[in-house]
């Protein structure tokens, strides 16, 4: 499903260079639970940018379902992602201007222009599956940062993407609501086969992977399987 032969990122400040990610290669099945942990700094949040085509590597390549996306240009790039690849981002990055609902839609009007029952279908499903149908018609700035996240982890699934990529997706949430939450990711690795990507420090997430990618100074150091 994602395979990375070689990766290396190098960013530079001035005339001074900092690898950050050094000759990483690993691949990744279909419909698996993955997460990457480590200490701060590690590199894990880098990895996931780069594997989610939201970061270029300064070396190396890396394939999506057999299409190689480091040949890319950067609109092509946004294109596949916004096809295949969801993602849950730290800070949420939902648009303030917008309902809960609006934000939930917006990838499925941008990008896959589905029709309106089918958008309403697909948006109630996973606002009453993250507990905010009550909210759908508020703005961001009126919600908690905990319902943010919620939000932002439903527009990630809502295009039924063929891969997740989750940054600290449990960060702002309480042990309740996280429960629920792997619970309904759980439920879409099952229904769709969709491949879940992790980076976190959360003993919750790190107790239901399939596979555990241990990182140091951008270097993977181990790599485990948790179950069959």
């Amino acid at each position: 499903m994602l395979k990375a032969i070689g990766l290396q990122k190098v960013y530079h400040q001035g005339e001074v260079a900092q690898e950050v990610i050094k000759n990483l290669s690993l691949e990744i099945k279909g419909g698996e639970f993955v997460s990457f942990v480590g200490p701060s700094g590690s590199g894990k949040s880098t990895v996931l940018n780069m594997l989610g085509c939201l970061d270029t590597p300064t070396k190396g390549d890396i394939w999506i379902n057999d299409t190689a996306i480091t040949t890319m240009s950067r609109t092509q790039r946004a294109h596949f992602r916004g096809e295949n690849i969801g993602f849950i981002f730290q800070s949420f990055n939902l648009i303030p201007v917008l309902s809960v609902y609006e934000n939930i839609e917006y990838p499925l009007i941008m990008v896959q222009n589905l029709p309106e029952h089918e958008r309403q279908k697909r948006i109630m499903h996973l606002l009453e599956a993250v507990g905010m149908v009550e909210h759908k018609d508020k703005t961001p700035d009126k919600i908690s940062g905990g319902q943010m996240q919620r939000v932002a982890i439903a527009r990630a699934l809502v295009g039924q993407p063929k891969v997740v990529f989750a940054d600290e997706p449990t960060a702002n949430l309480d042990s309740k609501t996280a429960h629920m939450i792997l619970d309904l990711m759980k439920e879409i690795q099952r229904k769709y086969q969709t491949t879940f990507v992790f980076a976190t420090h959360d003993e919750k997430i790190v107790a239901n992977v399939d596979r555990l990618i241990t990182l140091i100074d951008g270097e993977i150091v181990e790599d485990k399987r948790m179950r069959p």
